[in-house]
């Protein structure tokens, strides 16, 4: 692994040559903080054995350890050495992502990276380096947003840990996460980043379903299916929201005009989700999501993660819920231009919003729908 670390710090190295020293910074605290979390593991079997390791702890860590075996065994997800340490970072967070968007666009910002592409968020270990890019970003006049990301996938470069940041999570989405990250191991377009987190993003909730369904958890299934119809609630208030903001930026209203409807529209997505609080029984999970910093860049980010999600969630369907197959297929779309697998998955995934409430439908509307390169 550390032979894995010094191609990885020598690859960047190279890029700070070819890029200058702007980029020396960012990429010192990126090796820096990617050294310290490696540094921080410790073999899980070690920590179970451990006497002074908490009993609340030692469950979770076994619980994760059974999850790992089953995205190997029944989701054809990699079984390599990843999620078999554990690292207490001692913070919340594992990296803090900074999104932007400019002020009258949904288009997020991008930064590139050598091996990984082009991404619509810049990671920092580095809390107050995240800090002053956001700063910079507001002062050029975009909409920003700072998030605490709990994990992330080096890709295979290295062997991911189980954090302290998740570990703690319900037993669903703790393996959500997991099958996500391992997910991004098992395919990767460059340069893509909304097909690569709607991906990983939908294998995470058909993997965390499907381990439910084989636990035989029903009171676990039962928590969330509740859970994931809040969330999908949510995301259509965001999408609808999202969907207005382009038909208003797209028009040709002065920017005045445009300024005073973005705010009207936002307001009014405030005011629906206080009606999705009441219908959900007060349930406060979004609260900060909607109170803090609200705008273009949060939005665009949340688009990258689930705006596709229904596509890849039709195409497991149409390939009878057999992950391998579905992993091919998604394999076979990732090759086509980046325009036109956009369009498939739009296309799919409207389909199976549409007619979500009956799968018999979706498998017989996606049967008219052939990918031509399989």
């Amino acid at each position: 692994m550390r032979r894995f670390f010094w191609i990885f710090l020598t690859a960047n190295s190279l890029g700070l040559v070819l890029s200058g020293c702007a980029e020396l910074d960012y990429y010192r605290q990126a090796v820096v903080g990617q050294w310290e979390l490696l540094e921080a593991r410790r073999p899980v079997v070690d920590v179970l054995t451990d006497p002074a390791t908490a009993p609340a702890l030692r469950r979770r860590l076994a619980t994760a350890r059974a999850l790992r075996v089953f995205a190997s065994v029944e989701l054809a997800l990699p079984g390599n050495g990843s999620y078999h340490d554990y690292a207490d970072l001692g913070r919340p967070y594992a990296v803090k992502n900074v999104f932007a968007a400019p002020e009258l666009s949904l288009e997020p910002r991008r930064w590139c990276y050598l091996a990984v592409g082009c991404l619509s968020y810049r990671g920092y270990f580095d809390d107050e380096a995240a800090r002053r890019l956001a700063d910079q970003l507001r002062t050029a006049g975009d909409d920003v947003f700072v998030a605490d990301i709990p994990a992330y996938s080096t890709l295979g470069w290295f062997d991911d840990p189980l954090l302290n940041t998740f570990i703690n999570w319900s037993t669903a989405r703790l393996a959500e996460l997991m099958f996500h990250e391992l997910a991004h191991q098992r395919l990767y377009i460059a340069d893509d980043t909304a097909f690569n987190e709607a991906f990983a993003t939908a294998v995470g909730q058909l993997g965390a379903e499907r381990w439910l369904e084989r636990a035989d958890a029903i009171e676990e299934r039962e928590a969330y299916r509740v859970d994931r119809h809040r969330r999908d609630e949510f995301l259509r208030l965001v999408g609808a929201t999202r969907d207005r903001l382009a038909t208003v930026y797209g028009s040709s209203r002065e920017d005045a005009e445009k300024r005073l409807e973005k705010q009207r529209i936002l307001t009014e997505m405030r005011d629906r989700y206080r009606e999705l609080k009441r219908d959900w029984g007060g349930y406060s999970g979004y609260d900060r999501w909607v109170a803090e910093d609200l705008n273009n860049a949060k939005l665009a980010g949340n688009s990258t993660y689930y705006r596709w999600v229904p596509g890849f969630v039709a195409l497991y369907e149409q390939e009878g819920r057999d992950f391998a197959m579905f992993y091919r297929t998604v394999e076979t779309l990732g090759q086509l231009p980046a325009a036109e697998r956009a369009a498939r998955l739009e296309v799919l995934s409207s389909i199976s919003t549409s007619v979500a409430a009956d799968s018999g439908r979706i498998n017989g509307v996606l049967a008219g729908i052939r990918l031509q390169d399989r």
